[in-house]
């Protein structure tokens, strides 16, 4: 018996004793990471999480539940909730990346099949490549806006063919190429550039609110004011249907993250390093950030008489040339460590884990970046409440249904028990007929299907009582709840019991049960 074909504890890292690297489904760079390759402590995932996190959608992120009748700490009590719940799936998904070093496509092909594993990394990486193009853009407009305080002349340049004139295109293919730059360097020089980004973004949004304080002489009436659902405001009584919706567009905000997180965690040192490091960089950060944005916001209404919640344009108006410069390079760094990590890393693997040995992650990497001009975000980013939270947000929420069939398979089904060098092998435990489970397929489809006639009423794609759209707005929480089910039900074997190497109905081939 091979190590990894035994039964190793919870803590056990098991690495690769089989020469798998001739098969198709076998490259370097989806190969697993071995104990020695394990560079990733609990600060450096935390640090991760702080680059992530630290962005203008986080900053963002509570204007629309204030706008919605939230007060402040509503809002960011359920943010703070939303983080901690997407937390669980988010740690235990890291198990597998951890214990097996192996990133999110090969994890599916336990669940789905090595065919089958290409229709959830897939899902994923479409969603992390609308959000590479829009982040991408998002930071060469920082870099535009910095550069136009000393050439203010570039305003007024006509716009090209694209849409935007030729300085905001230059500027979004300057930072589109670092970000290139940075993801070519490979996994090690992103653990780099997170861990020296982390502190600095903290103290960017340290001083932030500082500033803003000072500057308002408190944090002005935003703080004040009083919940629209409270006896006597405009939405009395309506606070629980308005927070239910809220709270899954809080899930949502990172459900994409929990599944591809194995493409971190599988360097991690140990399960604790990646539960604790998780547990501190996630919620933490999510939080701090969103009640930055509420109290730099609601002094805004104080210095500038207006609610400025874009920082972008916050920062241009700073009348220190000095500041803006330090304000814009911070916001750029902040973009850059998201979106590498967030929105580059899912989507190269995912691509190279459509033909290992002709795709490689860098070659993946170079598939996203293309993508990510050829969106043209600028359009998607004119109408925000569209393309993004509309569709990006909402499409994330339906992913809650993969989630579902990957804890189901691996912890209820399996007992995080996997044969590491059949993953890679075309005839191994996991080659299921024609490469895909069924069972996996079904379940996934039964997970999304309640939720999709809301997304496509939500999206005016399509109109539906309102019962389905009442549904939709717990779109993750049911998708992963019905396809867990699902799947659990559809992998049991005859006599009742789990069976780890699937049911009876949809085994895989070479197995009997």
């Amino acid at each position: 018996m091979t190590k990894d074909e035994g039964k190793p504890g919870p803590e056990e890292i098991v690495e690769l004793s089989e020469d798998v690297s001739v098969s198709p489904l076998y490259n370097p760079d989806i190969a697993p990471v071995g104990r020695g390759q394990r560079k990733w402590g609990a600060w450096d995932i935390a640090a991760l999480w702080i680059g992530m996190s630290v962005c203008i959608p986080t900053y963002m992120l509570a204007s629309s539940l204030i706008s919605g009748g939230m007060n402040w700490w509503q809002a960011i009590l359920t943010i703070l909730l939303g983080n901690v719940i997407v937390l669980v799936p988010m740690t235990l998904n890291a198990h597998a990346g951890t214990k097996y070093g192996i990133p999110f496509p090969v994890c599916c092909r336990a669940s789905f099949g090595a065919v089958g594993a290409h229709i959830p990394s897939v899902l994923r990486g479409l969603v992390a490549c609308g959000w590479f193009g829009i982040q991408t853009w998002i930071g060469g407009w920082s870099i535009y806006k910095l550069l136009t305080v000393f050439f203010p002349y570039w305003d007024a340049a006509p716009a090209a063919f694209l849409g935007i004139n030729a300085w905001q295109f230059a500027c979004f293919m300057a930072f589109w190429a670092l970000n290139m730059a940075v993801f070519l360097k490979g996994m090690e020089m992103i653990r780099r550039v997170e861990d020296w980004g982390a502190p600095l973004l903290i103290l960017m949004g340290l001083g932030l609110l500082a500033w803003a304080c000072v500057k308002a002489g408190g944090f002005g009436p935003m703080l004040s004011s009083p919940s629209q659902f409270a006896p006597g405001g405009a939405k009395e009584g309506r606070f629980w249907s308005f927070f239910f919706p809220a709270l899954t567009g809080m899930v949502g905000f990172w459900a994409t993250l929990s599944l591809n997180i194995p493409d971190f965690t599988r360097f991690a040192r140990s399960q604790r390093d990646q539960m604790l490091g998780q547990a501190l960089g996630l919620p933490t950060t999510m939080t701090l950030y969103s009640f930055i944005g509420v109290a730099v916001t609601s002094a805004t209404v104080v210095i500038f008489g207006e609610a400025v919640w874009d920082p972008i344009v916050l920062l241009a108006k700073l009348s220190n040339p000095f500041l803006v410069i330090l304000s814009m390079l911070a916001l750029t760094l902040a973009t850059l460590t998201t979106n590498i990590a967030a929105n580059m890393v899912s989507p190269a693997v995912g691509f190279s884990n459509l033909s290992p040995k002709r795709i490689s992650l860098k070659a993946g990497g170079a598939i996203t970046g293309v993508i990510g001009i050829a969106i043209q975000p600028w359009r998607l980013v004119a109408d925000p409440t569209g393309y993004i939270f509309t569709w990006l947000i909402g499409y994330s929420a339906l992913l809650g249904a993969v989630a579902g069939v990957m804890l189901c398979d691996y912890f209820w089904i399996r007992r995080s028990e996997l044969r590491l060098a059949d993953l890679y092998r075309e005839d191994g435990a996991y080659a299921y007929r024609s490469g895909v489970n069924p069972a996996a397929v079904a379940a996934l489809a039964l997970g999304i299907l309640p939720c999709l006639p809301g997304f496509l009423a939500t999206v005016k794609a399509a109109e539906f009582a309102p019962f389905w759209t009442n549904l939709y707005h717990y779109a993750w929480f049911v998708s992963f709840g019905v396809s867990f089910a699902a799947y659990g039900l559809l992998s049991r074997g005859p006599a009742g019991r789990p069976s780890v190497r699937g049911s009876r109905l949809f085994q895989p081939r070479g197995i009997s049960l």
